[in-house]
C-alpha cells in the first residue's frame, strides 16, 4: 500500500490523500478538495482511482468529489449517517466495516466529535507489513484535537479519543486532514510550557514547508499533544488558572482544553 499525501496550499491547509494498491494500481481518493489535481496525481503515479472516501461532510473534504467522479466514475463512500449530507454518496459505512481495494484493507472507525458522522480509517500492521496507519480526518491533528463547532460535540470527541484512539499502539502513523502543526504546538506550549518535546518539535519544523511536514506517530503525539496528555499535572494546574472550578475528571480537562483552543 502506498500513501501519497498532497498539501493543497489553501487557507485551510488541507491534506489530500491518494491511497494506492501497488499490485493492481488501483487507488482510493480520500477527502479530495481539488478533484482535478487528485486525478492528475493518480495519472502521474500510474494509478486508477476506483473509490472516493470522505471522512465527513464539510466542503473542504468533499469539494473535489464531482471532478474525480466525472473523470473516473468512482463512487463516493462515507459514513451511513452522512447520506443526504454528501451529494452522490453511493454507500454508507459503519464501524467495523473493512474497505477493500486490491491489497488495501482499511478498517472503519466511527469517530464522532468534529461532526456527528465523522469516520477515520485504520490500516493495521498486518496490512502494511510495517506499522499501523491512521487517516484521522479532522478528529486528531498533530498536537491537537479537531474543533466541534460545526455540527460536532465535544463530549462525543472525548469519547472518540478514549474509545477509538487511546487503544491504538504508539507506532501508529498519523495522517490528518490538515497541517496545523506549528500553530497547535504553539498552543501546546501555553498549556505545558515545561514540556521539552513541544519546543523540540517547534524547532524541528520551523523551516519546513507544509509539503515537508513529518509524518508523526501516536507515540510522539502522546509526548506533546495536550489532548492526549490529560494526565499531565502541568496541563491541569495551568487550566485551573483559567477554570478555578475545573473538575478532576479527564473529560473536564478535555473540555477545558477544547474551549481554550477554540479561542486561540
Amino acid at each position: 500500500m502506498q500513501v501519497i499525501r498532497r498539501y493543497m496550499h489553501n487557507g485551510l491547509r488541507n491534506f489530500n490523500y491518494l491511497i494506492g494498491c501497488e499490485e493492481t494500481r488501483q487507488a482510493i481518493a480520500l477527502d479530495p478538495l481539488d478533484g482535478e489535481q487528485m486525478v492528475a496525481l493518480a495519472e502521474e503515479q500510474g494509478y486508477q482511482i476506483k473509490l472516493i472516501i470522505n471522512t465527513h461532510e464539510h466542503h473542504d473534504h468533499i469539494g473535489g468529489n464531482p471532478a474525480v467522479q466525472a473523470a473516473t466514475g468512482a463512487p463516493v463512500w462515507a459514513h451511513k449517517n452522512a447520506m443526504g449530507k454528501i451529494p452522490n454518496q453511493a454507500h454508507g459505512l459503519v464501524a467495523g466495516d473493512v474497505v477493500e481495494l486490491g491489497t488495501i484493507r482499511l478498517k472503519v472507525l466511527f469517530t464522532p466529535g468534529h461532526t456527528a458522522v465523522h469516520l477515520c480509517l485504520l490500516a493495521d500492521a498486518s496490512e502494511t507489513d510495517s506499522v499501523p496507519l491512521l487517516f484521522s480526518g479532522d478528529t486528531l491533528f498533530n498536537a491537537c484535537a479537531g474543533n466541534c463547532r460545526n455540527g460536532g460535540n465535544v463530549d462525543d470527541m472525548y469519547e472518540t479519543f478514549v474509545s477509538q484512539l487511546q487503544p491504538l499502539p504508539d507506532e501508529t502513523l498519523l495522517y490528518p486532514g490538515h497541517d496545523y502543526m506549528q500553530n497547535n504546538l504553539n498552543f501546546a506550549r501555553t498549556r505545558e510550557p515545561g514540556n521539552s518535546m513541544v519546543g523540540y518539535w517547534l524547532d524541528q519544523i520551523q523551516a519546513n514547508e507544509p509539503d515537508e511536514m513529518p509524518v508523526m506517530t501516536l507515540g510522539q503525539e502522546r509526548e506533546y499533544n495536550p489532548f492526549l496528555r490529560l494526565h499531565s499535572d502541568e496541563v491541569r494546574q495551568n487550566l485551573k488558572q483559567e477554570f478555578p472550578d475545573l473538575g478532576e475528571g479527564d473529560r473536564d480537562v478535555f473540555r477545558a482544553l477544547r474551549s481554550l483552543r477554540d479561542q486561540w
